[in-house]
């Protein structure tokens, strides 16, 4: 059984007109495998990000995840199984910038029952596995763009989600810096994270094993990946 599934899904947003963001799109994805959703502007990978992560639903079709329709949990159950099931990771970092690396890390953690100094002790590990233990006590807007997206990519696994979604996470990131994020990424599907990818670029895609492409919001290919770019530093994650 997929531990993602999607059936005939479809989304119609009415603001003045009608527009179809999405049109009978159906596929599954297995736990533990990393997939890239490519598109061009409009093609509708967002609203597609959106409905998987459970930030939207849709107007049609059904959504399964791990077997259960989404339309079986309350607004409660979803965003307690948003907290601790998936981890999200953005272009624009959304880290709060007078704030330190610590805390923003520790954000997710804010309402946990866990005592202070565990809390302590599984924020220090998460900034430790994207190198930057260094920079723990350091303001945020202190640091460059590929240093904030890894705190953003510390604070997405702080719950150890079993899905990551990361939407055009090298987006605002020069190549060095992308291609480290990326390395980095590849790193959380190779520690045991199912990873969603959302991406308008091929370069970045090939890390997946698996790219869905849409156009026009429906599925133009769903293809294997033949020759996937492969970790070449380790160091970011250990």
């Amino acid at each position: 059984m997929a531990l993602i599934e999607v059936k005939g899904l479809g989304k119609t947003y009415c603001d003045g007109s009608i527009t179809e963001a999405l049109k009978n799109v159906s596929f599954g994805i297995e736990e533990n495998e990393f997939v890239a959703i490519m598109g061009p502007s409009g093609s509708g990978k967002s609203t597609l990000l959106h409905i998987l992560g459970f930030l939207d639903k849709p107007t049609k079709g059904e959504y399964l995840f791990d077997g259960k329709n989404i339309e079986n949990y309350s607004k409660e159950d979803i965003a307690r199984f948003r907290n601790r099931k998936l981890g999200f990771v953005f272009q624009m970092f959304n880290l709060l910038p007078r704030t330190t690396v610590f805390e923003n890390v520790a954000l997710p953690l804010v309402y946990s029952d866990i005592s202070v100094s565990e809390r302590k002790e599984i924020v220090n590990h998460a900034i430790e596995a994207v190198g930057l233990n260094h920079r723990t006590q350091h303001e945020t807007s202190q640091l460059s763009g590929g240093e904030q997206q890894r705190v953003a990519i510390a604070r997405a696994i702080i719950n150890n989600p079993q899905v990551v979604f990361a939407d055009e996470p090298t987006g605002n990131l020069d190549s060095k810096s992308g291609g480290q994020i990326m390395e980095l990424i590849e790193s959380l599907h190779a520690k045991g994270h199912t990873v969603i990818l959302i991406t308008h670029e091929t370069y970045t895609a090939e890390y997946a094993q698996r790219i869905i492409k849409l156009k026009d919001g429906m599925i133009e290919s769903d293809k294997r990946v033949d020759n996937r770019h492969t970790i070449r530093d380790h160091h970011f994650f250990k």
